[in-house]
């Protein structure tokens, strides 16, 4: 290796890696891995100055231990699950996610699959490719316009969310202890999430996944939820507890749900929510369009030259590390 500042990608799915390359020429020399556990990746990273990470996690307080070096963990991504962020305000490592590549794609991506809910289009569509052309199997189905949408949390996403289904003549509620009433000038109601739940007639859900919201959606509060109701998850799987998921499923407790994420994740060929009528699963793909991968791909390599040039970075999570992190910042 050359003078310049090591920098890891533990893992990454694009074809090209022009975007780092460009972005950290002169700086740092790349080493590109495809991991999924730091037991795969801390053999090249024990001495890096940077990480660059998609999925390959968790990253603890033991790996971050054994990457005495490290100054910033830049996320590809929004979500920040994957690595214990206390550990790292203590180790004195900078954790930046990149929280607007793809707003409108996941707003868009929840319309989606609150559509396929409503009108059935991915069952109709099964059963036409089975052979089977016909209506009533997907009976009784409602309109949309002057149904309610209850929204799990109340972020960025979310409130791109409000938007799209108010224009569809959509009620909008939301419960999230972080938003006041009228905060943002977007459609939306604040309620306490149990009595929102009651009156939705779609549930979507946009929290972050943190140890408060880990498995949030269980036996009790799918309980809370009309029997007419649809489950929607575009945020991460662990919000929900699967199994209580395929109980209220098995029960009617609810109408039925369409999921791009899921715990775990991919699901098992065998698993109980495959193959149900009522259940869309889709392989977490929301994130996805040809333009936010160009911002997926810019934000994190952005974050570290930013560091690495003594800069504080942009989006960072753990702001506590300010002033006491190993990159003197």
């Amino acid at each position: 290796m050359s003078g310049k500042a090591k920098v890891v990608i533990t893992d990454y799915v694009w074809e090209f890696l022009d975007v780092e390359t460009r972005t950290l020429a002169g700086l740092a020399d790349l080493v590109a891995l495809k991991t999924k556990t730091p037991a795969e990746f801390l053999p090249e990273a024990a001495d890096a100055d940077a990480i660059l990470n998609t999925y390959a996690g968790p990253i603890t307080a033991a790996d971050m231990a054994r990457m005495p070096k490290c100054k910033i963990i830049a996320r590809y991504g929004i979500g920040v699950d994957t690595i214990d962020l206390d550990a790292a305000t203590r180790a004195g490592i900078i954790v930046t996610n990149n929280p607007t590549y793809c707003i409108e794609e996941v707003a868009e991506h929840a319309m989606a699959l609150l559509l396929a809910c409503a009108r059935k289009t991915a069952f109709y569509d099964r059963l036409v490719r089975a052979g089977h052309w016909a209506v009533p199997p997907g009976k009784p189905m409602f309109r949309i316009a002057g149904s309610t949408l209850g929204l799990v949390g109340f972020g960025n996403i979310a409130r791109q969310v409000a938007i799209r289904a108010a224009a569809f003549g959509m009620n909008v509620l939301f419960a999230d202890p972080y938003v006041k009433d009228r905060q943002f000038d977007v459609p939306g109601k604040k309620m306490d999430l149990r009595d929102m739940l009651r009156a939705a007639d779609f549930v979507s859900l946009h929290p972050p996944l943190v140890p408060e919201t880990r498995k949030m959606i269980n036996d009790d509060t799918l309980g809370q939820m009309k029997p007419t109701a649809y489950l929607i998850n575009c945020a991460r799987g662990p919000v929900i507890d699967t199994d209580a998921l395929v109980r209220a499923l098995d029960r009617k407790t609810i109408a039925g749900c369409a999921l791009d994420t899921t715990d775990p994740e991919p699901l098992p060929d065998a698993h109980p929510l495959r193959g149900r009528d009522n259940v869309v699963i889709n392989p977490h793909a929301a994130w996805y369009s040809e333009q936010a991968m160009v911002g997926l791909q810019a934000g994190a390599p952005g974050e570290v030259r930013r560091v690495l040039s003594g800069e504080w970075p942009i989006n960072v999570v753990n702001r506590a590390v300010k002033g006491k992190n190993r990159a003197g910042l």
